[in-house]
């Protein structure tokens, strides 16, 4: 019976919807300090300086991730904000997307440097 129990246990472990991220949400924070934190703030909550002038200047504001609500599906696979439609708007930017033109591609990012930045930012809804 124990056995039956442990197994069931460590089956429903990988059925059911778990909290972990892909990425390690600490190297993603990281990057994002050195990266993003310019127009969405340190806390992502899109009020870094150059997204408030931006803002100020009429321009989109930068995205909120302590809302977690996304727009873009840049996959076309009928739910936008995915982790690949994160990476998609990270790596390719928005406009590409119908998005804003202020939110430019970044260049040279590894898969993990991605997957960690997808982490930190679903980390940060609150």
């Amino acid at each position: 019976m124990t056995r039956l129990f442990t197994t069931a246990i460590f089956l429903a472990a990988f059925a059911l919807p778990s909290v972990s991220f892909a990425g390690d949400v600490a190297a993603g924070n990281e990057r994002f300090q050195a990266l993003c934190v310019s127009c969405h703030g340190p806390g992502g909550k899109g009020d870094g300086p150059t997204g408030l002038a931006l803002a100020a200047a009429g321009q989109p504001a930068p995205r909120d991730f302590t809302v977690g609500d996304f727009k873009l599906d840049t996959d076309k696979d009928g739910t936008p904000g995915t982790d690949a439609d994160i990476k998609n708007v990270i790596t390719k930017g928005a406009l590409v997307y119908g998005g804003s033109a202020m939110m430019a591609p970044v260049q040279g990012l590894s898969d993990a440097d991605q997957d960690n930045l997808v982490a930190f930012i679903r980390s940060l809804k609150q």
